[in-house]
């Protein structure tokens, strides 16, 4: 079982001391597509309708962690009948990430400034469909595996957020991050799909699939092992 689950604080953007070009453009130019952690809660419900003035039926895909938003943005960019929401918490990548999606033509992209500890504030149940979590933080000093995000409690949260028949695909290029999460796995109601320690060992339809990353590619030359699952939030009986 996970340790004792913690809802982290942070930093409001309007108290900032100093703003920067970041922090400007997010509640500027971008105000209609990137939403601080005071307005992104109230979207809850309401993306589909509300930001993307889309259909309740249209797909709806979440990527906890954009990063500069390499996947973000090529992912808003092939699916364009699918809309994407990305979490980020730092001003830079959260910037870069809803840049590159509308530099690229993206209507169907939208950025939150949001803690994943913090994500059942900002979907309601069945409100989002598939899930991308790339990379993240692996928090592996013997005191921090409770601040993964891959935890059993997030994951329960994720499980009643999506629609049936959606995924959650989890990469990572650390293997200590990689086995502690699959026992939290086993305690979800996700039915596991794929797995591998090595997703570029061997020939499948993930590798083909899989978008690499100028940061996934330097750990690829380098030897470096990518760790993958794929889960199912399967159809409710």
């Amino acid at each position: 079982m996970s340790e004792i689950f913690h809802r982290p604080k942070i930093n409001i953007t309007r108290t900032l001391p100093v703003p920067n070009a970041y922090t400007i453009a997010l509640d500027g130019e971008y105000s209609h597509i990137a939403f601080n952690e005071e307005r992104a809660p109230l979207n809850k419900g309401k993306w589909r309708s509300d930001i993307f003035k889309a259909d309740e039926q249209t797909p709806m895909d979440v990527e906890i962690g954009t990063g500069a938003g390499h996947h973000f943005a090529h992912y808003s960019h092939k699916n364009p009948n699918r809309l994407v929401v990305g979490l980020e918490l730092k001003y830079k990548p959260l910037i870069q990430s809803i840049r590159r999606a509308t530099v690229g033509g993206a209507k169907n992209a939208a950025i939150a400034r949001y803690h994943a500890f913090n994500i059942d504030e900002l979907f309601t149940e069945s409100e989002i469909n598939n899930v991308f979590i790339h990379f993240p933080d692996p928090w592996t000093s013997p005191k921090k595996p409770k601040n993964r995000v891959v935890n059993v409690r997030i994951l329960d949260w994720l499980y009643k957020m999506q629609r049936p028949g959606s995924f959650l695909e989890f990469k990572t290029d650390s293997r200590v991050y990689f086995l502690w999460a699959l026992e939290e796995i086993k305690q979800s109601k996700y039915k596991v799909v794929y797995q591998t320690l090595n997703l570029h060992a061997t020939e499948s339809e993930y590798k083909e699939q899989n978008f690499m990353t100028g940061f996934e590619k330097i750990f690829v030359k380098q030897g470096i092992e990518i760790n993958y699952i794929r889960l199912l939030r399967d159809s409710d009986k």
